[in-house]
């Protein structure tokens, strides 16, 4: 009997190791990557650190109330309707072909395309920019886990124009999805990414001059007149048994006369405020708010706080983001649309809300938005 248990539980550890080294799970830096690791101020004791002490689980809570609340019945955690969206023709606004018979004395148009969750696609100072992409079915490395909702999956890789610059704020499964990245290997320009996530890319083929990886506050001129910030966010990182051993960070984007804010993954902090003094303000901030709960409140935004996030980055727009896609928390599926837009009230931000596949004008923020989430259940 012990012969035959000890073989099991072989089989079944020769299984699990099998089942996290593949390719999907990316790798762990090393070697030069490592070595700049070590000499960044955010590394600490082996691992990254955030800028205060910050928790995953909300200090008081037992992982076991944790779990037993994750696994508690709760009610419209999905729609019960397919989400409605719109199909864009990105080709014809984002590659150029239908600038023919543009007005060349008026602005190049900036339009960004929101495509559920966290992933977006914008133009900026005449160039592509795709963040977070994730076209696949399930945002996890299980098929069974982490379903997209009826309807959201309206747009796939085939359906991209050329990208100039992929930026992933972190390298988590709704963030960083093999499948998507590799369906967009060979239409990929550079990709940019917080230290250690670069790993993940040249595990899976990306040549290294491709890639661009920056620490919080690093200044990057992507080209002339465009330029990207590194900027902190309150998270963690990890796909597979270590945490923390790649960056998590936030975006600034300064295109000529206008700057965009990206939040990726954040709970609150008084780095927010710190980043709107140090920019004097957005044009648009895109905020994460879905996925909160109380039980690990350092690491994600409620609506409320995705609110006051707007205020202390002197946002004059909000485009709420970690939503409608995915269910990974435990609140309704609309919360974070329903809570955000009474948030609002007297803020002095633009809630900008589009369906998705929906075209937005960023240099019109002030386009009506309507409240699609109340025609659905």
């Amino acid at each position: 009997m012990l012969t035959i248990l000890i073989i099991v539980l072989a089989v079944i550890g020769a299984g699990f190791f099998i089942f996290l080294n593949q390719a999907k799970f990316g790798r762990l830096p090393s070697g030069e990557r490592q070595a700049r690791i070590k000499n960044s101020p955010n590394y600490r004791s082996g691992r990254f650190q955030n800028l205060i002490p910050t928790s995953n689980q909300t200090e008081g809570v037992t992982f076991v109330e944790m779990m037993a609340e994750y696994l508690r019945k709760k009610e419209r955690l999905t729609p019960a309707q397919p989400l409605p969206g719109v199909k864009t023709d990105l080709s014809a606004l984002f590659s150029g072909s239908n600038q023919a018979n543009r007005d060349l004395s008026a602005p190049e148009p900036e339009p960004l395309v929101w495509f559920g969750h966290s992933s977006f696609l914008m133009r900026l100072g005449g160039r592509n920019i795709l963040v977070d992409p994730v076209f696949s079915d399930y945002a996890s490395p299980f098929f069974f886990i982490t379903r997209a909702f009826s309807g959201a999956n309206l747009y796939s890789a085939v359906d991209l124009p050329a990208i100039d610059y992929l930026l992933i704020s972190h390298d988590h499964w709704d963030h960083l999805d093999y499948q998507t990245v590799m369906a967009l290997k060979d239409h990929i320009g550079r990709i940019v990414c917080g230290l250690g996530v670069g790993e993940h890319f040249e595990r899976w083929g990306f040549p290294p001059e491709k890639i661009i990886e920056g620490d919080w506050y690093d200044r990057l001129e992507l080209e002339p007149g465009l330029t990207l910030h590194f900027l902190p966010a309150r998270h963690f990182s990890g796909r597979g048994l270590f945490w923390n051993k790649s960056l998590w960070t936030a975006f600034a984007l300064e295109p000529p006369g206008r700057r965009i804010f990206y939040s990726g993954d954040t709970g609150p902090g008084p780095h927010l405020a710190d980043i709107g003094r140090r920019f004097d303000g957005f044009d648009l901030a895109i905020i994460e708010d879905g996925q909160y709960d109380r039980q690990w409140a350092d690491i994600h935004l409620s609506p409320e706080e995705a609110g006051q996030a707007a205020v202390d980055l002197k946002a004059r727009a909000l485009l709420p983001v970690h939503n409608g896609k995915f269910r990974i928390a435990n609140h309704s599926w609309d919360d974070p649309f329903i809570r955000l837009s009474e948030a609002q009230k007297g803020r002095g931000w633009q809630l900008v809300t589009p369906l998705i596949g929906e075209t937005i004008d960023l240099t019109n923020l002030k386009q009506d938005y309507k409240k699609w989430w109340e025609e659905l259940k």
